[in-house]
């Protein structure tokens, strides 16, 4: 896309690049029991294979003494249509604090690809134990549901005068969410924190995706039932209430809601019985939490811009020994660093137009140095079109450079600033700037490239080094590292990491897209964190 300061139209974004959000939920029957004075208390992993090897995931609650768990905790993941996404879903009985695996007791699993779940939604399986046996009668259900509203809503929770359930002392009281399932049955959706000694509990504020909450409808029925915390996860049940959420945003201003908490069988037991306390919804607030994909639906481009390093250290481009030297096979460094982020970066800019930039050459007809000139030899337009356009400008103007020096940085850097303060004027997430960098060696203006990104970082940018050759690159490394170490000669501080930096080297055996996951594997957060922090949502978005 070519500079502007007015939003541009969405581009269409590739299928590979739309990524569903999964909502995995897991409960179990019929556990295999590994404890002799009691039952298992199980928890589930999460494995995902990766490179033919099993990767974990993530970790459910443990709960206590019960061979049928319904665990709060859900596995949330990225689903890709064109991939296939094995999982294993293995189930251990918990006999010791320690994080360790092979500390707990197995008691079977399951292996599927996340695909077969979702297209079920619902599926119902046997566990199995390492030898591929059965694990005794263990089954394990698991129920997909896609995240596809970004809401989320955020609950402050507060009880006052529950019953009193411990003999010696006062209760520990937590709250469990149930929503209804398609199947009108009550589904567990989160489990909140024990608070020890209380009958007047406050919880720590939480968010849930609003989603699975309530399947985004505010008036879908939710129950909440409270309980008294066992050690032996024999919880005593304290009561329950059941509302919604258009209920629960009546809690505004400072104004909580009450609910009675009613335990059914002592109302029906008791004629004098009023209640088993109150439970306050103190406060209640629904927020969007835009990803990085919601930026990019919306509109967002990522404006992008290359820097080339033409400096006298990469050596003579007509001499096999430069690292600018066109191999017979049409490559080197440059060119397959060029490529290999190019490709990618381009699919999220509607009409491919990119900027390309040279510096620490002397141009033709005078010979002067310029540390920021157009590879095309047009400074009124110094786009092409695609990373080919680029490629093409980088080869036609070699044989008209001479290779000087220093290694000047900040000039191309604050190039593209200048653009992207431009961008900050409009009210949305319309642009964002990204400027990739390819060099050879040392910064000659290391203050001034300090100063230039303390700069930058309050802009919608980011900027990428990719060193070529076999440079001591450690002032790279300086620069992509703790913001507080990052400081301009003023002594400013910069607000945000927006340089990444890799050594083109460590890459040179490996696959290509290895280097551009490298390059890019920051860049979405960057973005999505910029336009937090500025309270830009995207471009089209509706109303919470």
């Amino acid at each position: 896309m070519a500079y502007t300061s007015t939003p541009p139209h969405s581009a269409p974004v590739g299928a590979q690049y739309c990524v569903c959000r999964v909502e995995l939920s897991v409960c179990c029957q019929n556990l295999l029991d590994r404890d002799v004075a009691s039952k298992s208390d199980p928890f589930c992993v999460l494995f995902l294979e990766v490179n033919g090897k099993w990767s974990e995931i993530d970790r459910t609650e443990t709960t206590v003494n019960n061979l049928n768990p319904v665990f709060a905790k859900k596995f949330t993941l990225n689903y890709h249509f064109e991939e296939v996404q094995k999982l294993r879903f293995a189930m251990f009985d918990q006999d010791k604090l320690s994080t360790r695996l092979s500390e707990h007791d197995f008691l079977g699993e399951l292996s599927c690809t996340l695909g077969t779940i979702v297209s079920s939604k619902k599926i119902t399986r046997p566990l199995v134990l390492g030898n591929g046996k059965p694990a005794g009668k263990g089954g394990i259900t698991i129920v997909a549901q896609e995240l596809s509203d970004n809401r989320v809503i955020t609950l402050g929770m507060a009880g006052r005068k529950l019953d009193k359930k411990d003999f010696f002392g006062k209760s520990d009281p937590f709250l469990e969410f149930y929503k209804q399932g398609d199947d009108a049955k009550w589904m567990l959706v989160h489990r909140t924190e024990v608070i020890k000694y209380t009958l007047d509990p406050v919880w720590k504020p939480f968010t849930l995706p609003f989603q699975s909450l309530c399947n985004g409808d505010i008036e879908k029925p939710i129950k909440v039932m409270c309980y008294d915390h066992d050690n032996d996860g024999g919880h005593d049940f304290i009561g329950e209430f059941q509302t919604s959420v258009i209920k629960m945003c009546e809690a505004r201003d400072s104004t909580a809601v009450e609910f009675e908490c009613i335990n059914p069988k002592k109302q029906k037991r008791k004629k004098n019985y009023k209640n088993s306390g109150i439970i306050l919804i103190r406060s209640c607030k629904i927020t969007r939490d835009y990803s990085f994909l919601d930026y990019i639906l919306g509109g967002c481009q990522l404006m992008f811009t290359v820097g080339i390093d033409f400096t006298a250290s990469n050596g003579n481009p007509r001499e096999p020994s430069s690292l600018h030297y066109i191999s017979p096979m049409g490559t080197n460094e440059y060119l397959s660093a060029l490529w290999s982020v190019g490709q990618i970066i381009q699919d999220y800019d509607s009409d491919k137009l990119f900027p390309a930039l040279g510096f620490g050459a002397q141009l033709p007809p005078d010979w002067k140095v310029s540390h920021e000139f157009a590879m095309n030899f047009n400074p009124t337009s110094p786009f092409c079109s695609g990373v080919e356009g680029i490629i093409e400008a980088y080869s036609a103007c070699l044989p008209h450079l001479r290779f000087y020096g220093p290694t000047n940085f900040s000039p191309i850097i604050n190039h593209v600033a200048r653009f992207a303060a431009q961008a900050t004027q409009q009210e949305s997430a319309s642009q964002y700037f990204v400027l990739l960098i390819i060099t050879d060696g040392v910064i000659s203006d290391m203050d001034e490239t300090r100063h230039a990104i303390v700069q930058a970082a309050k802009l919608p940018m980011a900027i990428i080094i990719i060193g070529v050759g076999n440079a001591d690159f450690s002032a790279m490394e300086f620069l992509d590292g703790d913001n507080r170490v990052l400081r301009s000669y003023t002594g400013e501080e910069a607000s945000r990491d927006i340089v990444q930096f890799v050594p083109f080297r460590d890459f040179r055996n490996a696959p290509k897209e290895t280097l551009a996951k490298a390059v890019l594997a920051e860049l979405p957060q960057q973005v999505v964190d910029y336009f937090k922090n500025q309270n830009l949502p995207p471009i089209k978005c509706e109303a919470v």
